[in-house]
């Protein structure tokens, strides 16, 4: 507790536990949800603990005679615990009674999905500024504003340290340890996945090599819309006899399920709600550590542009996908403190792409490019001038996130920001 680093999602707790009486904290295994629960809770349920599962199994009751706020740690392995809280709420709905953290959606749903007393807020891995490598200078609020105030920041991070961040992960457990033993905890990670965690969601796995090949090819596939089948088709080249559609549709919900897909949903800049749901999704997984220790990449082998044995044909630049899922995580982050959505834009003839769309209070967006380099030319602002002519004043501000060193703004007013200076 005395090495808590805080997090972004605490500002969002801090705000809403005074006014709230419940709040879901969801999120993959090893974001942080206790570490950062613990803190605001004054009487603790370990769900994964047998022994204090089974207490509360025996006396629901507890919930209610908890002093301050009760804390339900793992509640997904009680399913029926949400069904009590919610009818605790019902008897007494005082704000900060309870906190919940989960690590799945359980497989044996609860009754009521707890609208109007239980409010969800997810938890994803690290971003650059809880990281704490650099002082951010660039605030994504202050986008938003549409301002275009000045920007500026010198960061101290090139290249070779955005590769570290890559693979360093944001699993704050994770993250500090030596590289090889950092390397073993993310195989342990993808290994229980595989093992025993599509088995606890009530899903045996018959070829589990199957899976970590759908994983990998999952994991090539970052920062891209590759279509399933594709996806599918890259992790069993050569197969004759390749799983079922609905064995793979399997393999996506159940990650889903336990937090680890994020993918990011497709937007056009059009008033037909419709065509805007019909655009795909670009994939990334929970942290782009995980994609790189799936491809079997180092930072040395990300740098020289070796060190994966992918083939696919949507794989074309790793680094540069990994570097756009670094700022995915990012924006994700951020976005959700600013009480905004993250989307991509890519028109249906691919005329015009947009790495990332974020849609504000107020309908106000913020247009972000991503370049692997520490310049910036005419070319990497192209549909950010577009987007601009197509949507005038909602346009609240146009950035490109470089490996740079400098945060400014060009004589255009779109702004050139180095990742590790941006923030929320």
């Amino acid at each position: 507790m005395g090495a808590y680093r805080r997090r972004v999602v605490d500002t969002e707790l801090d705000e809403l536990l005074p006014g709230l009486a419940a709040i879901a904290v969801e999120g993959a295994k090893g974001v942080g949800k206790t570490a950062t629960a613990q803190r605001r809770a004054d009487t603790v349920f370990a769900l994964d603990d047998e022994q204090q599962r089974s207490l509360l199994v025996a006396d629901p009751g507890r919930l209610d005679r908890g002093p301050g706020t009760v804390l339900i740690d793992e509640w997904q392995r009680h399913p029926a615990v949400w069904d009590e809280v919610r009818r605790s709420v019902d008897r007494d709905p005082r704000a900060g009674r309870f906190l919940l953290t989960g690590s799945a959606i359980p497989v044996e749903a609860p009754m009521h999905s707890g609208a109007g007393r239980i409010v969800q807020v997810r938890m994803r891995p690290m971003s650059l500024a809880e990281r704490g490598i650099c002082e951010p200078t660039v605030s994504l609020h202050t986008l938003f504003s549409g301002r275009k105030s000045s920007i500026e920041g010198e960061s101290s991070i090139e290249l070779p340290g955005y590769v570290e961040e890559i693979v360093g992960s944001g699993f704050p457990g994770i993250r500090p340890l030596p590289g090889r033993a950092r390397r073993a905890q993310l195989d342990g990670y993808i290994a229980r996945i595989v093992e025993r965690d599509f088995l606890e969601q009530g899903h045996k796995i018959r070829r589990p090599t199957t899976l970590r090949a759908w994983l990998t090819a999952y994991a090539a596939a970052t920062a891209t819309t590759a279509s399933y089948t594709t996806i599918l088709d890259a992790a069993t080249s050569g197969q004759s006899d390749k799983p079922a559609r609905s064995t793979t549709i399997t393999y996506r919900d159940v990650l889903t399920q336990l937090w680890l897909l994020d993918p990011i949903p497709g937007w056009l800049p059009v008033d037909n709600a419709f065509a805007r749901l019909a655009q795909t999704p670009k994939h990334y997984l929970v942290d782009p550590a995980l994609a790189a220790r799936l491809l079997d990449l180092t930072s040395d082998g990300l740098l020289s542009g070796s060190g994966s044995g992918v083939r696919v044909s949507y794989s074309t630049n790793l680094l540069g996908q990994l570097f756009e899922a670094l700022v995915a995580l990012d924006l994700q982050v951020y976005a959700q403190d600013n009480e905004a959505k993250v989307h991509h834009l890519r028109t249906r003839n691919g005329d015009h792409e947009v790495d990332f769309i974020l849609n504000g209070p107020g309908g106000r967006i913020v247009a972000i490019e991503t370049k692997l380099s520490a310049t910036v030319d005419e070319q990497d602002v192209t549909h950010l001038r577009w987007l601009k002519s197509v949507i005038g004043d909602l346009l609240a501000d146009a950035v490109v996130i470089t490996t740079g060193r400098y945060a400014y703004r060009r004589p255009d007013g779109i702004a050139v920001v180095p990742a590790a200076l941006l923030g929320p």
